[in-house]
C-alpha cells in the first residue's frame, strides 16, 4: 500500500474509531450508477497534506450526517502532493501497525464504513484535478464540496439545501433548472490569488457549495482547467447547460480562513506564491477564454469580409447601396468631433440646415461612439471611423449574442457561435450595414436582454437594476430606435412567457418590476437633459413621416435580400423601401427550419416563447395596411394600434422584423446543440444538412462599392474662403437633400470651415413640427432640385427674382456654388437669371457671390 495514501487512510480510521480507511488505486463506478442503492448526499473533500486536520473533519462529517434520510457518503481526494510526503513517511509505521491489526488499510476501512472512501491521485495536482476526481467518484443525488478544515460549519448546509429546494419550486422553467447553491462568506479573507476578468468568481467560490449531483458530474467532467479558474469554468458550464446558480450567505467558523485561502495550506513565502499564482491564473484565464477569442476572431474576419470593398480604398470608395447615408454618418462623426474639440454644445449645430440648424440628439448621431472615437477621427479621418464602427460593431454584436446564447441556452460553443452569427449577420443587418450603423452596432442589446433575464431570477435585483439602467443609458446614445424595438420584442417575449409558463412568469413579475424601477431611477437622471433637448429643444419634432408603405410586404418575409447568396437585387428592390431597408428577407428555408425546430423542441417553455415572439414580430412588421399578394386586397395590419402611440409613431414598422434575427439565432443554436449530440450518424448528418440548407441561401455577400465623387478643388484648396464670410452659408446648386448630399462630404473635408444651406438630417416642418428628412423646403431649393432632375425651368419673372432674394437672405448665403454635373448649363443659366448676374469660374466650379464681402 502507498505510504502517502496510508496516511490519509489512517486519519479516516482514527476518526471512525474502527479500522483504517484505505484508498483505491482508481476511481470505481459509484453504486447508484452501477445498479446499487441511491445516495442522498455525497460530501467531497480535497485533502492536501492535512492529515491531522482530516481526522477531526471526518469525525465531524460522520457525526453531522449520521442518521440523515436518504443516506450519505464521504469522498476524500488525496492529491498526492509532494508536501504530504513527509507526513506519509512519519506515519508509515502507524500504517503498518494498523494494517497488521485489521488487514490491508483500504480493505479494513471499507469494511468498517463503506460510506467513507478515498480517491488517490497519482501525483501532485491542482484544485481542478482534485475536484474533478472527487465529483466523478461521487454517487449522491446532491454533492457538497467543502474544505478539509471545515472553514464553513456543516450546520450551514441547511441554508444551501433550503436555497436549492426553493429554486426547484421557483422560476425554473424559462430561467433554467436549479443546479447549485454557492456559499458566500462575509469574511474579507479569500484566495491569495484572484482571477481577474472572470465575472462571478470570488474568493472561495467552491469552498462550500451544494450541487445537483448529475449536473455537477456532467459539468466537472466537461471542465478542463486546473487551479482557481476551475470554479469559473464549472459555473459557466452549469449556466450554459440551462441551470441556475444561487448565492447563499453563510457564516465562517471562528478563526477559520476562507476556503482556498493560503492559510488553509502549508505556509509558503507570500510574495513568490502570489506572483506564481497570478501567472498561473492568467494562463488559466487565457485558456478559459481561448474558445471565446477564437469565436471573436471568426466574427471579425466575417465582418471584414462584408466590408472589405470599403477598406480597400477608404479615400476613394463609397458604399454603392448607401444612398446618401454614408455621407450623412461621416458628417455626424465630423460634427461631433468639431463640437467637442471647440467646446460647443454636442447636441446642436448650425453646420447644415442654415439658419435653423440641426438637433443632433434627434438624429442618429451615435454620440456613444462618435465622442469616444474622436482621437481616431482626428488622427485618421471620418471615413476610417465610419469603417471601424461598422466592422468592429457588427463583429462585437455577433460576439455578445454568442455570449448570451451560450450563457442562457446551449452548451456547445460553436452552436452558440452559429446563433450569434445569424443574429448579427442576418439579411436585415447586412442591408442596414450599407449606411445605418445604429442598426448594425447592437452589442449592447444582448447585454440588456441578459440583465433583464437576471432580474427575473431575483438574485441581485438592485445590482442588476443598476447595471440595466447604465446599459440602457449607453444604448440611448448608440441608438434609440433599436432600443425601442428591442424593448418591444422583450415585452412580447414576456407576454409569451406568461402564456406558456404562467406560474413561473408571475413569480418573476415582482423582481423584474423592482429591477426595472431601479433601472429607471438610474437611467432617467442621466438622460433627462439630452432627452429634453431631443423632444423640446431647438429643431425638435414630434414624429417622422415614412409614408404608407413602410411595412414589409408578405413576400418580403420569404424572399432573399439583395446581398444574400441567393438574393436577386431586382426582386428585393421591388419589395423594400430602398436598399438599406430590406428589413426581413429571411428566405423561406430559414423560416421553415425555424418552424421545424419549434415543433421539435416545443416542450421547452423558452422555445414556445421564442416562437410566439418571432411570429408576433413578423406580423407587426407588415405595417398598418397589409396588401394580399396577387389580389389587390388590402387588410388592416396589427401595427395600426401601435403606430398611433408616442415614440412608435416615428418607427419604421418594417424594422420590427429584425427582432426575428436573434430569435432565429437562438433556435439555430438550440437545434445545432441537440443535433451534434445525436448518436445516430445518419440522423446527425441529416440535421446538419437541414441547417446548412437553411443558412446557405442567406449567407452575406460583400457590400457593393463605387468610386466616390471627388470633392471640388474649389473646396479642397480652400478657395471658398474668399467667397463665404464667417456666419454665412455656402449654397450648393442644387441644395443638399436626402437625394443628393455630397456637399456634406465637402464640409467634412473642409474641417467644417463653412456652413451649409439645406442638408440631410431629421428636422421639423410646418406649424405642427412634423418630422421630415432634410431641411424645410423653400421655393428656390425646390426649383433648383426640380430643374436638376429634368424639369424645364420656368420663365423668370420679377416675382421669382424676389423670392430667390428672400430665400438667399433667409439662408444667410455667402455664395452659390455650381459644380460640374448633369444639366449644369441649364442650372447656370437659371441661377444667373435669378440673381441678375453671370457667375465666376473658380477652378472647377461656377460661383455667384451673393454675400456682404466685396
Amino acid at each position: 500500500m502507498d505510504r502517502h495514501a496510508a496516511a490519509i487512510a489512517t486519519a479516516a480510521w482514527a476518526a471512525t474509531a474502527s479500522a483504517p480507511q484505505a484508498s483505491a488505486p482508481s476511481v470505481s463506478v459509484p453504486a447508484s450508477r452501477a445498479g446499487g442503492t441511491g445516495i442522498g448526499l455525497s460530501v467531497v473533500i480535497p485533502v492536501r497534506g492535512e492529515r491531522d486536520r482530516i481526522r477531526a473533519t471526518v469525525a465531524a462529517v460522520r457525526e453531522h450526517l449520521e442518521g440523515r434520510p436518504g443516506g450519505w457518503e464521504l469522498v476524500l481526494v488525496d492529491d498526492g502532493s509532494a508536501e504530504c510526503a513527509a507526513d506519509a513517511d512519519a506515519d508509515a509505521d502507524a500504517d503498518a501497525d494498523a494494517g497488521a491489526e485489521s488487514g490491508d488499510g483500504a480493505e479494513a476501512a471499507t469494511a468498517a464504513d463503506p460510506r467513507i472512501r478515498t480517491v488517490r491521485l497519482d501525483g501532485p495536482a491542482g484544485e481542478g484535478t482534485a475536484l474533478r476526481a472527487g465529483v466523478r467518484a461521487s454517487a449522491g443525488r446532491r454533492v457538497l464540496l467543502t474544505d478539509a478544515g471545515l472553514g464553513t460549519p456543516l450546520d450551514e448546509l441547511a441554508r444551501l439545501e433550503q436555497a436549492l429546494d426553493q429554486e426547484e419550486h421557483g422560476t425554473q422553467g424559462i430561467a433554467g433548472r436549479p443546479v447549485a447553491a454557492l456559499g458566500r462568506s462575509r469574511s474579507r479573507l479569500g484566495r491569495a490569488v484572484g482571477i481577474p476578468g472572470i465575472p462571478g468568481l470570488r474568493a472561495g467560490t467552491f469552498g462550500f457549495a451544494l450541487f445537483d449531483g448529475d449536473a455537477a458530474r456532467a459539468a466537472f467532467a466537461a471542465s478542463a482547467l486546473d487551479g482557481p479558474a476551475v470554479d469559473a469554468e464549472v459555473t459557466r458550464l452549469l449556466r450554459r447547460g440551462g441551470g441556475t446558480v444561487a448565492e447563499v450567505p453563510v457564516r465562517r467558523a471562528a478563526g477559520r480562513p476562507a476556503p482556498g485561502a493560503a492559510a488553509a495550506r502549508p505556509a509558503r513565502p507570500a510574495r513568490p506564491a502570489a506572483t506564481g499564482g497570478r501567472r498561473r491564473a492568467l494562463v488559466e484565464l487565457l485558456r478559459l477564454n481561448a474558445g471565446g477569442l477564437a469565436v471573436a476572431a471568426v466574427f471579425l474576419a466575417l465582418s471584414f469580409y462584408v466590408f472589405h470593398g470599403l477598406w480597400a480604398d477608404l479615400d476613394g470608395r463609397y458604399l454603392n447601396d448607401a444612398l446618401q447615408d454614408q455621407n450623412q454618418w461621416e458628417w455626424f462623426v465630423g460634427v461631433a468631433t468639431d463640437n467637442i474639440t471647440h467646446l460647443r454644445n454636442p447636441l446642436f449645430t448650425t453646420a447644415q440646415g442654415m439658419p435653423d440648424g440641426v438637433n443632433l440628439m434627434a438624429n442618429a448621431t451615435m454620440l456613444g461612439l462618435t465622442v469616444p472615437l474622436i482621437p481616431v477621427t482626428l488622427a485618421f479621418g471620418e471615413t476610417v471611423t465610419f469603417a471601424l464602427v461598422l466592422t468592429l460593431g457588427m463583429a462585437a454584436s455577433a460576439w455578445t449574442w454568442y455570449w448570451m446564447i451560450r450563457r442562457r441556452f446551449v452548451e456547445s460553443r460553436w452552436a452558440a457561435a452559429a446563433g450569434g452569427a445569424l443574429a448579427a449577420f442576418a439579411p436585415p443587418m447586412v442591408s442596414h450595414a450599407n449606411g445605418h450603423p445604429n442598426f448594425v452596432v447592437l452589442f449592447m442589446i444582448p447585454l440588456i436582454v441578459d440583465r433583464a433575464l437576471r432580474l427575473c431570477e431575483g438574485r441581485s435585483v438592485v445590482r442588476d437594476g443598476v447595471l440595466l439602467g447604465l446599459f440602457a443609458t449607453y444604448q440611448i446614445f448608440l441608438g434609440e430606435e433599436p432600443l425601442l424595438i428591442a424593448a418591444l420584442g422583450m415585452l412580447v417575449f414576456s407576454l409569451a412567457c406568461l402564456l406558456v409558463d404562467r406560474r413561473r412568469a408571475l413569480a418573476a413579475v415582482r423582481p423584474l418590476g423592482l429591477g426595472l424601477a431601479v433601472a429607471a431611477a438610474v437611467c432617467l437622471p442621466l438622460v433627462a437633459v439630452p432627452l429634453y433637448w431631443q423632444f423640446f429643444g431647438p429643431q425638435s419634432y414630434h414624429s417622422v413621416l415614412h409614408g404608407d408603405n413602410a411595412g414589409n410586404s408578405p413576400r418580403a418575409l420569404v424572399e432573399y435580400a439583395a446581398r444574400s447568396l441567393f438574393g436577386d437585387p431586382e426582386t428585393a428592390g421591388r419589395l423594400a423601401l430602398n436598399t438599406t431597408e430590406q428589413n426581413a428577407f429571411y428566405g423561406w428555408p430559414l423560416l421553415a427550419f425555424g418552424a421545424a425546430v419549434c415543433v421539435w423542441l416545443w416542450r421547452r417553455p423558452a422555445v414556445r416563447a421564442l416562437a410566439l415572439t418571432g411570429a408576433a414580430a413578423l406580423l407587426l412588421s407588415l405595417g398598418a395596411r397589409v396588401p394580399v399578394p396577387h389580389t389587390g386586397v388590402v387588410l388592416p395590419g396589427p401595427w395600426w394600434v401601435l403606430g398611433k402611440l408616442p415614440l412608435f409613431e416615428s418607427v419604421i414598422e418594417g424594422r420590427v422584423a429584425m427582432v426575428c434575427a436573434p430569435v432565429l439565432g437562438v433556435l439555430l443554436a438550440l437545434a445545432l446543440d441537440r443535433i451534434v449530440r445525436v448518436r445516430a450518424r445518419e440522423l446527425r448528418t441529416l440535421g446538419l444538412l437541414a441547417a446548412a440548407a437553411a443558412l446557405v441561401p442567406v449567407l452575406p455577400l460583400p457590400l457593393n462599392v463605387r468610386e466616390r465623387a471627388p470633392v471640388p478643388a474649389f473646396v479642397a484648396s480652400g478657395a471658398w474662403k474668399g467667397y463665404v464670410n464667417e456666419g454665412e452659408a455656402l449654397v450648393p446648386v442644387p441644395l443638399p437633400d436626402p437625394g443628393q448630399a455630397d456637399a456634406l462630404h465637402w464640409q467634412v473635408e473642409a474641417d467644417f470651415g463653412f456652413r451649409l444651406a439645406g442638408g440631410y438630417f431629421n428636422g421639423p416642418w410646418g406649424p405642427e413640427r412634423i418630422g421630415i428628412y432634410g431641411a424645410a423646403p423653400r421655393h428656390l431649393s425646390n426649383l433648383l432640385r426640380d430643374v436638376r432632375y429634368g424639369q424645364e425651368p420656368p420663365e423668370i419673372t420679377p416675382q421669382w427674382r424676389e423670392q430667390a432674394r428672400r430665400d438667399l437672405e433667409y439662408w444667410k448665403a455667402g455664395a452659390l456654388v455650381l459644380p460640374d454635373q448633369d444639366r449644369a448649363d441649364v442650372l447656370r443659366q437659371l441661377v444667373s437669371e435669378l440673381v441678375g448676374r453671370q457667375p465666376e469660374r473658380v477652378q472647377d466650379v461656377w460661383v455667384w457671390k451673393v454675400g456682404t464681402r466685396p
